[in-house]
């Protein structure tokens, strides 16, 4: 019997979970790096992406390295009310808050919101991916909701035990472009 999203994402933060923290550490150095040699990354003026939360691959490497590299870095803001979400520039880490769910989202007095148009890379965050590009995230649908209206290239960042054969696929899911795992970059659609 197929496994329902839910369970899929059940197991694999299961999985994540029982990483040791070397290997969660190394496993998100290794994706981080191999980010850093992909062209989109290297061409890429302005990212958007989220704040980790363990056992997610750390972001917070990636964006020390693309503030380094004088990129700008935008994170999202989740809406609850409305089930969407805004991205706005951060500049500093203190630029942060904690709210709902632990999460860290910028504060809003001190960001300046950011149009999706000026991103040129999102970096989507997930739980379990399919070679083709479909994710199961975190159940929110917030990403799924963005995704539709974006314009900029795509990629998501995986572990090993996050890439699945196949995944269930609804109407609304929207895949990503590429995917980067600690083994090197996926183009999403293809064998290899």
């Amino acid at each position: 019997m197929t496994e329902t999203k839910k369970e899929i994402r059940t197991r694999i933060i299961s999985e994540l979970q029982s990483l040791s923290k070397p290997v969660y550490e190394q496993q998100s150095y290794e994706i981080a790096q191999n980010l850093y040699k992909h062209p989109l990354f290297q061409n890429a003026h302005h990212l958007g992406l989220t704040i980790s939360k363990w056992p997610e691959v750390d972001t917070l490497q990636i964006i020390r390295t693309a503030w380094a590299l004088g990129k700008k870095v935008s994170v999202p803001k989740c809406l609850p009310k409305t089930k969407e979400m805004v991205f706005r520039q951060l500049d500093r880490f203190d630029q942060l808050e904690t709210v709902y769910s632990g999460l860290f989202e910028p504060i809003e007095a001190e960001t300046a919101l950011t149009e999706g148009h000026e991103m040129d890379l999102l970096l989507v965050p997930g739980v379990a991916y399919a070679k083709n590009g479909y994710r199961i995230g975190f159940g929110g649908g917030y990403y799924d909701r963005y995704l539709i209206n974006f314009k900029g290239e795509t990629i998501s960042l995986a572990m090993d035990c996050q890439l699945e054969e196949s995944i269930p696929v609804e109407d609304h899911d929207v895949p990503v472009q590429h995917l980067i795992t600690n083994k090197g970059a996926i183009a999403v659609g293809t064998n290899n």
